[in-house]
């Protein structure tokens, strides 16, 4: 089983509750796409800053290594082992790049996959959300008083009538 993470959007101006089919759904885990093709999954998945950092350290290690002399072997390893380092974190990159654009984290889901992820948690999220009543556009009137019940000389119980001799 897999385990997802639940990530709600901001709420725009014109909407008074989150809209259910906005929610992300992150996958913990190795994510092969990001492995294979790590700018283009960051790409595909708008993190720009996450790309920029990439790219940053992948040119940097680049010229660092090659300034040392070092062998295409050892360059495409290293550039294999950041690849890898990505593939294994794309699930926490995507939660700091939801995170930074204000989105939150509304619950986790273990499910087999996504859509049996997105059906258990819309099914809780559904059965834990308060119910909304509208206020009645009239106030209900008062109670009408009880009848009073007559006052008889005889006393019925074990509590006499207040004032009467004992």
């Amino acid at each position: 089983m897999a385990v997802y993470t639940v990530h709600q959007p901001p709420l725009r101006a014109t909407d008074a509750a989150p809209d259910p089919q906005r929610f992300v759904f992150v996958r913990d885990g190795f994510s092969i796409w990001a492995f294979v093709a790590a700018a283009l999954w960051m790409l595909w998945h708008r993190m720009w800053l996450i790309l920029l950092v990439y790219v940053a350290v992948m040119v940097g290690l680049e010229t660092a290594l090659r300034y040392a002399g070092v062998s295409s072997f050892i360059l495409s390893l290293v550039g294999l082992l950041l690849s890898l380092l990505v593939g294994i974190e794309a699930g926490t990159l995507r939660r700091f790049t939801l995170a930074r654009r204000g989105w939150k984290p509304v619950g986790v889901v273990s499910a087999y996959d996504l859509e049996d992820a997105e059906r258990r948690f819309f099914a809780d999220w559904v059965r834990a959300a308060p119910t909304v009543r509208s206020a009645p556009a009239v106030p209900p009137p008062p109670p009408a008083p009880l009848p009073r019940m007559p006052q008889s000389p005889d006393v019925i119980g074990l509590f006499p009538e207040p004032g009467a001799s004992r």
